[in-house]
């Protein structure tokens, strides 16, 4: 397997946007869920949403709710709309994928190396 690869990160203010892609090396397939963490200093990595392939449901944490969007896009890519962004928010971002209803991080498979979101005050 070959990992996902993340980018859009960047460092904005609060109440900006930005938007994270997660690209697939080839078609995801529909069996496929593919969830979004993040991981802040001297924190543990934290579920922030997923999205199944098949179906496109969704599911988000309660951080973010309200704010984030996942989705779907092409065959091979899940981006990651962040809207009304909090310094709360700055963290490593990172997805993978998985077959199971779960937002366990030891679920997830082919990691990819994550993109570095920053939000000042």
């Amino acid at each position: 397997q070959v990992p996902l690869v993340e980018s859009g990160g960047g460092l904005v203010q609060a109440g900006a946007s930005l938007k994270l892609s997660c690209v697939a090396s080839s078609r995801i397939y529909s069996s496929k869920i593919i969830g979004w963490f993040r991981e802040a200093p001297g924190k543990e990595r934290e579920f922030v949403a997923r999205i199944r392939w098949s179906t496109g449901v969704t599911v988000y944490a309660d951080s973010v709710k309200g704010r984030f969007t996942i989705s779907k896009h092409r065959h091979d890519t899940v981006h990651l709309q962040m809207d009304n962004l909090k310094p709360e928010d700055t963290a490593i971002y990172y997805c993978a994928d998985t077959i199971d209803a779960s937002t366990s991080p030891g679920s997830y498979r082919n990691w990819g190396q994550g993109t570095q979101v920053t939000v000042s005050s």
